[in-house]
């Protein structure tokens, strides 16, 4: 099992904390002594999970606040709050995400709910708390991508399926979105000099509520054939899924842009992992920075940072 460093006196915030990976990362950086903000839609599920925290480590600093990354209205208030605190931010584990929702839904601003859950609402996060996270000595920002990221395209002609809608390809774009993101922000903060790090993780098939909260919106249910691969695909927990996330926030080891996952590609320890060709563009990249810039009407922050 992968041993995270002494995290003492640095301040961690972690996505969609409550349950899965994001609650098994949140508890072992809390045991390793960082302050964790557990940012969640549903706060008394955080609550819930911050007490199964403490009960695991006892005197841990964690706290609760409510991120929905579904509405920017939500990000801009946990990022101000947090600004407010002034205290620099050194970690921030982007791990929430919805997945195959079966029918296409809207975010509270008008996204396409895969891509605005997944993908905007993270980059409007990490954007808006770059001066935050660039104020702490050595910050990282790791991303949690998924496998299907492998088989996707950024479809810049109907980026929020307004014309053709796929659960599955939505998701997987969604996915590859988020590793564009991640490598764009390694090529800004060596471009400006920052001293951060940003890397990326998929977290093999490991078994959370993801696999069924998606399919499940709006009345729906898991397919036969996806109910039927969840039962017949090699699987791992979240205390081993959440560990290629840990290494890329934690590890001395995580190298700018690397990207982590489990050995045996679905289960097994954590090692580097090659990013598809598609996740290398760097054109695309950089013009799906821009969309989204102008999508969520957040961008960088002063070059002097």
């Amino acid at each position: 099992m992968y041993q995270v460093p002494d995290q003492h006196g640095k301040l961690a915030v972690v996505t969609g904390a409550n349950s899965g990976t994001g609650k098994e990362a949140a508890k072992r950086l809390a045991g390793a002594g960082a302050h964790v903000v557990l940012a969640v839609r549903t706060p008394t599920k955080g609550e819930q999970a911050r007490e199964e925290i403490l009960a695991a480590h006892p005197g841990a600093q964690v706290e609760v606040r409510r991120l929905d990354l579904a509405d920017l209205a939500s990000v801009h208030e946990l990022v101000d709050g947090l600004a407010s605190d002034g205290r620099p931010l050194d970690l921030l584990l982007n791990n929430a995400g919805v997945m195959n929702v079966p029918q296409r839904t809207e975010t509270a601003d008008g996204f396409e709910l895969q891509l605005g859950s997944n993908f905007l609402g993270p980059f409007a996060l990490t954007v808006r708390l770059l001066p935050l996270l660039l104020a702490a000595p050595a910050p990282r920002v790791a991303t949690m991508s998924s496998g299907t990221a492998n088989r996707a395209r950024i479809d810049f002609s109907d980026l929020q399926g307004t014309r053709s809608y796929s659960p599955t390809r939505a998701y997987a774009q969604s996915k590859l979105a988020d590793m564009l993101m991640m490598l764009h922000l390694a090529d800004l903060a060596a471009e400006r000099g920052w001293p951060l790090l940003s890397a990326g993780a998929h977290p093999g098939y490991t078994r959370t509520n993801l696999m069924t909260s998606g399919p499940s919106l709006n009345g729906g249910r898991p397919g036969l054939l996806e109910s039927l691969l969840y039962k017949i695909v090699p699987s791992q927990g979240p205390e081993q899924g959440a560990e290629p996330l840990l290494y890329a926030a934690t590890s001395p080891d995580a190298e700018v842009g690397g990207y982590y996952g489990p050995r045996w590609a679905m289960v097994g320890p954590t090692k580097p992992t090659s990013l598809p060709r598609s996740a290398q563009d760097k054109a695309v990249a950089a013009r799906l920075w821009t969309e989204a810039e102008q999508l969520t009407d957040v961008s960088l922050p002063p070059q002097e940072l």
